[in-house]
């Protein structure tokens, strides 16, 4: 019985495994194989973006099924398929035209400004699009463009804050998708739910937009999209920073570090109507990050929340810097060990439904088992001033610190205002 049990999961993991792989083979495309890939965009009412990738590779086979030899086919070709640059790429939204051509990798991006307004109740909104060289090919993209009702934009990472690291080695990602087990998967279990819970909101129709933050590369996209879809996270633009900023004058990537801080910055710029929310972890460079975003805007920022993941003593020391600034501007940061501390700080705050923290407590039991939950410390002063010099005279780490064996507390670091229950944008 545990024999064929073990059988039968291998079996669905290598058909899963198959099936994502050479899913974007199936594309729509032209006669001579080229095929045009968009991503999800994003934008307001005056301007979207998106990018895609136009690539050749050799037709599949039109009698072909989902069985293991035409998937193993399918990627074969796949693996063959090669990126077509200087590839002309038309678009098409709400009145406005773009032509543009694919970069040495076969990527577009567009920049389109809307010459009828969109729609003003619905989130997603869809570009056509065309190939008009070397091959006629037509597709449809998808921007996300925040409805009347939105009341705050979500920025997350990715990596170590929805998904253990990883992310950007592909095998790494089958493995977890498939063969793991679901609690292995997240990195913070319960995520999937408080992330429903920011977007729908307060009201549960607010549709808040959610933009995804990775360091992994464009190749991991359909991976990343089937792990969403895996575990009910809400989609939303997935914004990779791996290959982002390369010319003849700078051959060497970026940091991610400063590439994230540009793509905030522009996010903010962009939705100059709207307050945020940051979410990272405390294991990368996501506390140096929304330190500057914050101290840059002050007022901009409704909270920041960072799962706690190192105890390192110089992690410890940026944390009390981005603590410090986001008192400083009245704001409140929390350090989670789970996201029950998140939905419960999210719903004082009037970020999301009251009842939405029961189905946070259910989902982080289904990921991690009915265990306690983590304590949850507090750093208040009755003055932002206040709370920041308590921070910078030690009393946080002291409040991070306190004996705990199995893990950081949660702790929470704010003003100690009064709570309308409900944020205004």
């Amino acid at each position: 019985m545990i024999v064929s049990r073990l059988v039968e999961r291998w079996r669905r993991a290598v058909t899963g495994i198959l099936g994502i792989v050479a899913r974007p083979v199936r594309a729509a495309q032209g006669e001579r194989g080229v095929v045009l890939e968009p991503y999800r965009g994003y934008g307001s009412r005056t301007e979207v973006f998106l990018i895609g990738r136009v690539f050749r590779q050799s037709q599949p086979d039109r009698r072909a099924n989902d069985d293991p030899l035409s998937q193993l086919r399918d990627i074969g070709r796949r693996l063959a398929r090669r990126s077509i640059s200087g590839a002309v790429v038309a678009a098409r939204f709400c009145g406005a035209e773009e032509r543009v051509t694919t970069d040495q990798d076969g990527y577009f991006r567009l920049h389109l400004r809307p010459r009828t307004e969109p729609p003003a109740a619905s989130g997603w909104h869809t570009v056509d699009l065309m190939v008009e060289q070397p091959q006629l090919v037509e597709a449809r993209g998808e921007v996300f463009i925040p409805p009347d009702r939105c009341r705050y934009v979500v920025i997350s990472d990715v990596d170590d804050t929805i998904m253990h690291t990883g992310v950007g080695n592909k095998l790494g990602m089958l493995w977890r998708l498939f063969i793991e087990d679901a609690q292995s998967r997240v990195a913070f279990p319960g995520v999937a739910a408080l992330y429903r819970a920011f977007h729908a909101g307060r009201s549960g129709e607010e549709a808040n937009p959610i933009l995804y933050v990775s360091r992994a590369p464009w190749g991991i996209y359909d991976m990343l999209d089937e792990f969403f879809a895996l575990h009910g996270i809400p989609v939303g633009p997935v914004l990779f920073l791996r290959e982002w900023g390369l010319s003849w004058k700078h051959p060497l990537p970026r940091k991610a570090q400063d590439h994230k801080e540009d793509l905030i910055r522009n996010m903010l710029k962009l939705y100059s109507d709207l307050p945020f929310v940051l979410i990272g972890d405390s294991g990368q460079h996501d506390p140096e990050v929304y330190r500057q975003i914050v101290e840059e805007h002050p007022g901009r920022v409704l909270a920041v929340y960072i799962r706690n993941v190192s105890r390192d003593a110089s992690r410890i020391r940026e944390i009390e810097g981005l603590a410090t600034v986001v008192a400083a501007a009245g704001s409140s940061l929390v350090l989670a060990a789970d996201s029950v501390a998140i939905a419960e700080h999210c719903a004082e705050l009037g970020l999301i439904a009251d009842d939405a923290i029961s189905g946070v407590i259910s989902d982080r039991a289904a990921g991690e088992g009915a265990g306690s939950l983590t304590e949850t410390r507090q750093l208040k002063r009755s003055t932002p001033d206040e709370t920041a010099k308590a921070v910078s005279q030690g009393e946080l780490q002291d409040l991070l610190g306190g004996g705990r064996r199995e893990g950081p507390p949660n702790v929470v670091v704010e003003p100690a205002h009064e709570r309308e229950g409900d944020v205004e944008p």
